[in-house]
């Protein structure tokens, strides 16, 4: 076999309709919108429009609030944690940052909060931003510490 005969599957490649290329291309002239008219325009929003009718979208109710500067915090589950310190990668005392170097998370966002999803068993410190109750109480039934930092507005 040379570069050559190389080819595609049969029916793998389907070329794209060249749309206003001429009367040749078969979507010539009006490119497939008819004759003149609003919908053969471009800039159209009729799906929108309802006559003069108040639209849908503003008569369906409107419900809740979304706070403009609420926080977003990265979740861990305790059952990661230990699985990652089993597996060697966390050791020490546990921070945000050595949790992002692990990469157990991504990024801090406004901080790190920890929940009690799966079992924990290490006796380590910890310190992030936020922990939920349970998370808080299972470290300490395991024997070791939670603190939690101050957080840290993203408005500075």
């Amino acid at each position: 076999m040379r570069l050559n005969e190389l080819h595609d599957n049969p029916g793998a490649i389907k070329t794209k309709k060249r749309i206003a290329r001429g009367p040749g291309s078969g979507k010539g002239k009006t490119a497939g919108r008819g004759m003149k008219g609003q919908k053969s325009r471009s800039g159209v929003a009729i799906k929108g429009y309802e006559g003069g009718q108040m639209p849908l979208y503003q008569r369906l109710p409107k419900r809740g609030f979304s706070k403009p500067n609420r926080k977003a915090f990265s979740v861990v589950n305790l059952g990661l944690i230990q699985k990652f310190i089993d597996e060697g990668k966390l050791n020490g005392e546990i921070t945000e940052d050595s949790l992002i170097a692990s990469g157990l998370v991504r990024r801090k966002l406004d901080g790190v909060r920890i929940l009690a999803k799966g079992a924990f068993t290490a006796k380590i410190k910890i310190a992030v931003t936020g922990a939920s109750g349970t998370a808080k109480a299972a470290v300490e039934a395991a024997g070791g510490s939670l603190t939690l930092l101050p957080t840290v507005s993203s408005a500075e």
